[in-house]
């Protein structure tokens, strides 16, 4: 009788047929990972709606794109660093794409309006795409042709389509500023509304 059962929970255990799909899949040594970088303005904005996408496992405020080595806020700020407040986000293409990565970038900020989102002006606020390989590149700048052509804005898209070279991470004050402030004025008037609308458009997209 101890055999027989010993041997019905080998059958259970290792037969693909019964081994549940979710628990056979579940390997986390084998589980990808690639980047995303991407500036759309403030960072505390972008890196408060991409927090909430299911499959990004991390999102990181820094620096990119500039000419300046690990450079400050206040440097930044300026305007003169050539640095862009910027975003990694680092997330599983099984569960998310950089498509719809893309599609979610592009639908929370405004792409149209050089140096500039909003109220926050200069060229650290201006939107941009850093790629880290060539089928990133194809994909931006494919995503950007089909939003220019279905007229989606009544004024052409002026993303900055760059390769990744830099990134410097933002002072720990700034990361996940929207969690640790959500009663500042600016969160609640400007990161809200964002998220709200992120909300409403990516139902599907949200974290469980």
């Amino acid at each position: 009788m101890k055999k027989l059962i010993l041997l019905l929970l080998t059958v259970l255990l290792f037969n693909e047929n019964i081994y549940p799909s979710d628990m056979k899949n579940h390997d986390p040594d084998k589980v990808k990972t690639d980047t995303a970088t991407f500036a759309g303005g403030c960072f505390w904005c972008t890196e408060a709606i991409f927090e909430r996408v299911e499959g990004v496992s991390s999102v990181m405020s820094g620096y990119s794109g500039g000419h300046v080595i690990n450079p400050g806020y206040r440097e930044v700020t300026k305007g003169n660093t050539g640095h862009a407040e910027t975003i990694r986000i680092l997330y599983d293409p099984d569960i998310v794409s950089y498509e719809e990565l893309l599609e979610i970038f592009f639908r929370t900020h405004d792409p149209t309006t050089l140096n500039r989102q909003g109220a926050d002006v200069g060229p650290q606020y201006r939107s941009a795409v850093f790629y880290h390989s060539e089928e990133q590149k194809k994909s931006v700048n494919e995503i950007i042709a089909m939003l220019n052509d279905g007229g989606i804005w009544n004024d052409p898209i002026v993303t900055e389509v760059s390769e990744f070279k830099n990134f410097y991470p933002a002072e720990e004050y700034h990361q996940e500023y929207f969690e640790n402030n959500p009663n500042q004025g600016y969160c609640r008037i400007v990161i809200q509304p964002k998220i709200e609308k992120f909300n409403k458009l990516f139902k599907d997209k949200l974290k469980k």
